[in-house]
């Protein structure tokens, strides 16, 4: 067999309908890095079915520089963002700290399985791109963007709106591509959102920034602005179907109607509200306004950096004080699939002939095959050990060798 070549067997992790997924014993053959062929095989048993090749995980949200803040518990999003997050930002004036700690971020993740990633860097220009590099270097696939900042933040982090252009000559690196991305309103001018909505729409890059995360801040968004939060963005021209919404708490129906008009992505971010005390995303209310959602861990305001965590997260916040139950497949088809369309990642997320070959391999230590919903099994009894081995693009990332 080539050294290009890979063949696996297992339980293959497919779409079943437009929202879920399903487990079926076959081999996959990848070759050149690209899935060649998915083949369901009922003759594949015995250990090898008990294997289990799920596409890449895909995390719709996190910050890149706060990988070692993690658990910093107690503060509200303001004075947490304040306290903890613009200190830890600030040491990427120094881009070789920047390029160390996006590699250190992206080798936990991939530890992880999450393959792809739409991610925040910090205001500086140079530490965002070997942020993009660092993550193009480990195999992954995603969003980097350079956050812009003109108010609200310490002096060393916020620049006048006319010096922010640099983020249009960030450069792409393999699978990895820049974004445009506002922190959120409360450190944007209008001037630097209207600029910010401009770059995204001469780039086609997308769009990301933050929404409705806390009561305070909405407050505090419509007290400077003088209209509600979404309006804001709206009245900007960040409000496209390239755009990426981090939270949608404190939305009125009204909101989740305007957001899905324009066809805006909603980024869920359960673990990270209930750790900042942020509040519980309405996810039924959110869908049944026909709005877009995605998934995302929101590390460091998100403890976790496993997307089945974060799903399982998902799925217990929605089912609460008598909500909606979201099924098992639904939650793993989020963390790829639904991800990957969300995100525009068109080559990943899926067990399919020509898409990329981001795989994660899973060898339960528990008899998951006669339970009567195996997914529900995997998914609520989650033990990260399992993941034996990751694949990006074909390339084995993890273990590291």
């Amino acid at each position: 067999m080539p050294e290009h070549t890979l063949e696996l067997k297992g339980s293959l992790a497919l779409a079943d309908g437009p929202a879920g997924l399903r487990l079926i014993p076959g081999f996959i053959r990848v070759t050149g890095g690209v899935l060649e062929r998915v083949e369901p095989d009922p003759a594949v048993g015995g250990d090898d079915a008990r294997t289990i090749i799920f596409p890449g995980f895909i995390d719709a949200h996190a910050h890149l520089p706060q990988f070692r803040s993690v658990g910093v518990a107690g503060l509200e999003l303001l004075d947490w963002l304040d306290a903890v997050i613009f200190p830890a930002e600030s040491r990427w004036a120094d881009a070789d700290l920047a390029h160390r700690e996006a590699a250190d971020a992206a080798r936990q993740l991939l530890s992880f399985g999450t393959t792809a990633v739409a991610a925040y860097a910090t205001v500086h220009h140079s530490a965002t791109q070997r942020a993009i590099d660092a993550l193009a270097d480990a195999g992954m696939a995603g969003h980097v963007g350079q956050v812009l900042m003109d108010t609200g933040a310490p002096p060393r982090l916020a620049r006048p709106a006319g010096d922010q252009a640099d983020a249009l000559e960030l450069k792409p690196r393999d699978r990895v591509m820049p974004s445009i991305a506002p922190r959120f309103a409360l450190s944007c001018s209008e001037e630097l959102l209207a600029l910010a909505a401009e770059m995204a729409s001469r780039t086609g890059w997308l769009a990301q920034t933050h929404l409705a995360e806390t009561t305070a801040e909405c407050r505090a968004v419509e007290s400077r602005f003088g209209v509600p939060y979404t309006e804001v963005y709206r009245r900007a021209g960040l409000l496209t179907p390239r755009a990426v919404l981090a939270h949608g708490i404190h939305l009125s129906r009204a909101d989740r109607e305007a957001l899905a008009r324009v066809g805006a992505v909603i980024a869920h971010c359960p673990t990270a509200n209930e750790f900042l005390r942020a509040g519980r995303m309405d996810r039924a209310g959110t869908l049944a306004a026909g709005a877009r959602l995605a998934l995302g861990s929101d590390v460091a305001g998100g403890p976790d950096r496993s997307m089945v965590r974060v799903a399982r997260a998902m799925a217990m916040v929605a089912s609460r004080d008598g909500g909606v139950f979201v099924p098992a497949a639904e939650c793993f088809r989020q963390i790829t699939a639904g991800n990957a369309d969300a995100l525009d990642l068109a080559s990943t997320g899926r067990l399919a002939p020509g898409l990329d070959a981001d795989l994660v391999i899973v060898e339960p230590d528990i008899p998951w095959q006669d339970h009567p919903d195996p997914l529900s099994l995997l998914l609520y009894a989650w033990d990260d050990r399992w993941i034996r081995r990751v694949y990006a693009a074909g390339r084995p990332v993890f273990p590291a060798r």
